[in-house]
């Protein structure tokens, strides 16, 4: 098992479940912007492994299967588990709270999984990619300053919830691809230094 890691691609997608173990981390210290910002790293590690499985000009075909899947469980803890523990931190135990953590939870490994069978037909994918809740989470914490503390917690709750569905409902998305690999990277390296200033303050 352990040889699987020696693949480049795979390796990557190691790291990225590294970072979003850091950051589950930093979040339930209470550090959870600067916790976000890890999880913004872990995403781009996660575009980054299918760039360099792209690019291997030999791959053994047990090493790709295993990536696969790999990456799969990675994005659940990045984008299906570490959102739903920075609600809890900010929110509490609350009911509404525990309950959007779960839903998320769900959605993205019900979505995963039929990924995982069906793949994306027509070069798009079926449903909201499991990723998108990285960014979201990231884009709401930014807003933090000038939202009411009071009502963070249910906004946060608001737009984790709203990706849920979003995760298992019908709509085709294309893959990110060219100028949006830019683009994506350009945001989470900005918006992770952002919030990184943060939390280090």
């Amino acid at each position: 098992m352990i040889r699987q890691l020696f693949d480049p691609a795979n390796a990557v997608t190691a790291a990225g479940l590294v970072l979003s173990v850091i950051a589950i981390s930093l979040a339930l210290s209470g550090r959870v912007e600067l916790g976000v910002a890890v999880a913004l790293w872990a995403l781009l590690a996660d575009h980054l492994d299918g760039v360099v499985a792209q690019r291997l000009t030999t791959r053994a075909e047990r090493a790709g299967e295993v990536g696969k899947n790999l990456d799969s469980l990675a994005d659940l803890v990045s984008a299906g588990v570490f959102p739903g523990i920075a609600l809890l931190v900010v929110g509490g135990s609350a009911a509404l709270f525990v309950a959007v953590a779960a839903l998320l939870a769900g959605a993205s490994a019900l979505r995963l999984s039929y990924f995982n069978v069906l793949g994306s037909p027509g070069g798009r994918f079926i449903g909201v990619p499991t990723t998108y809740a990285v960014p979201l989470t990231a884009i709401i914490f930014l807003a933090r300053p000038v939202l009411p503390d009071q009502i963070f917690p249910y906004v946060l709750a608001l737009g984790i919830g709203a990706i849920a569905i979003l995760h298992v409902s019908p709509l085709r998305v294309p893959k990110t691809a060219g100028v949006m690999y830019i683009v994506v990277t350009l945001f989470c390296v900005a918006s992770s230094v952002i919030l990184a200033s943060r939390g280090l303050t």
